[in-house]
């Protein structure tokens, strides 16, 4: 029996545009600002984070107070709201608006579950903001990535269950979330870990009917029903 499919939930950084790099170089001048050694490896740990968690990470256990954490990450904010005026329609990856508009044509809803407390700026620089049905952010539940409950709350706000419903991911926390969840999982990037159905490099790799034919061969043999 054919999937079910009544609903896109996709990430953001990382998933509809290349903005890692932005947030990258705000905790670099962040480190820059404190004298604290920074570098990609330590950025990769936060993929998928909430801001506050970022921020641990960051810190790699130096003790602060919680008014120095929150001026910290204010001020990091500052320094990625400063570099999102750059962002245009032109950023977004190939693909992203393409499998949006053909969901919306097909009478699919699209939401967005992001840890951002900047998602919705960020989509409307890119542009993308006119497609999202639903839009969770940083500030929308209390237990973000890898718990699962922005996905389930942008589910439940779809009217849709998990099992009409596919997550696109690309940071490991994310796709741990899109499983606990229940979800039906689209990996982008190469590291997202584990659990993906699907894994793809871009979405400019597949159109929306090529994505559910691919979703429907992979719930056919999870049923035993393909030889």
């Amino acid at each position: 029996m054919a999937l079910n499919i009544r609903a896109l939930i996709f990430d953001m950084d990382g998933v509809l545009a290349d903005t890692p790099p932005l947030h990258y170089e705000s905790w670099k001048r962040l480190a820059q600002d404190e004298g604290i050694n920074f570098g990609w490896e330590q950025h990769e740990q936060m993929q998928g984070l909430v801001r506050r968690h970022s921020l641990d990470v960051f810190l790699g256990g130096k003790l602060i107070t919680e008014s120095q954490a929150q001026e910290m990450m204010a001020r990091k904010n500052t320094y990625f709201t400063e570099s999102l005026q750059k962002l245009t329609p032109a950023d977004r990856f190939p693909g992203t608006a393409e499998i949006m508009q053909e969901a919306h044509e097909a009478g699919i809803k699209v939401g967005l579950g992001s840890s951002s407390q900047n998602a919705r700026e960020v989509i409307k620089k890119l542009g993308l903001a006119p497609y999202f049905d639903v839009v969770a952010d940083g500030y929308t539940v209390r237990q973000n990535k890898p718990a699962p409950d922005i996905f389930l709350w942008v589910a439940d706000q779809l009217k849709v269950t998990p099992s009409e419903a596919i997550v696109f991911e690309d940071s490991v926390a994310g796709m741990q979330a899109a499983i606990a969840g229940g979800f039906w999982r689209v990996g982008l990037g190469g590291k997202h870990g584990d659990g993906a159905h699907v894994a793809l490099n871009s979405l400019a790799e597949v159109n929306l009917a090529g994505l559910l034919q691919r979703l429907n061969e992979v719930a056919a043999h999870q049923n035993g029903t393909s030889h």
